[in-house]
């Protein structure tokens, strides 16, 4: 999630060698013998990726999920839950290193779905990957990095996630 949304909703493309072969489309790009692809055939999120995205923003929403909100390991996030501001740059920091800066949330609040008092929704989370998705994959694959999920979006043990004492946050064996 490092380009700024205003760039992802213009639809340009990267330069960068990773950018799709001809007739390949963004979001499905992954080996076919992975089995799971980040956008589905009609070029929405794909239920696997919905999973991992409800994981990620389960870590950093408010309410806080509780044990019995999870499903074979991964969070998921309870009703109306949202990313307050603390939140947002959490999520940021882990991603990107960084938390965005104001011009990137004002964009995330005026262009995605967020509750009457600014915080983003699960859907306008959602809608950031769908839009990062259809322009740039590899930028999501390396976010999904960043949270411990491998190319076949499995939950995989990572240094930090070791260190974690949050039992929500466990890596799920495999």
């Amino acid at each position: 999630m490092h380009r700024d949304i205003e760039e992802l909703r213009a639809g340009t493309q990267s330069p960068r060698p990773e950018t799709p072969e001809p007739g390949s489309r963004q979001g499905r790009r992954n080996a076919p013998e992975a089995g799971v692809q980040l956008l589905d055939d009609d070029g929405a999120i794909s239920e696997q990726l919905e999973t991992c995205l409800k994981h990620i923003f389960a870590k950093y929403c408010t309410p806080k999920p509780t044990p019995a909100h999870k499903n074979g390991g991964l969070l998921e996030p309870p009703d109306g839950a949202y990313l307050c501001p603390e939140g947002l740059d959490a999520w940021a920091r882990d991603t990107n290193g960084a938390p965005f800066d104001d011009a990137t949330k004002e964009e995330l609040l005026e262009f995605m779905d967020v509750t009457d008092d600014g915080g983003l929704t699960f859907k306008g989370f959602m809608q950031v990957y769908q839009l990062q998705t259809e322009n740039d994959e590899e930028e999501t694959w390396r976010d999904l990095s960043a949270h411990g999920f491998d190319r076949t979006l499995r939950l995989v043990a990572t240094r930090r996630e070791d260190a974690d004492t949050d039992p929500r946050t466990t890596p799920v064996s495999s």
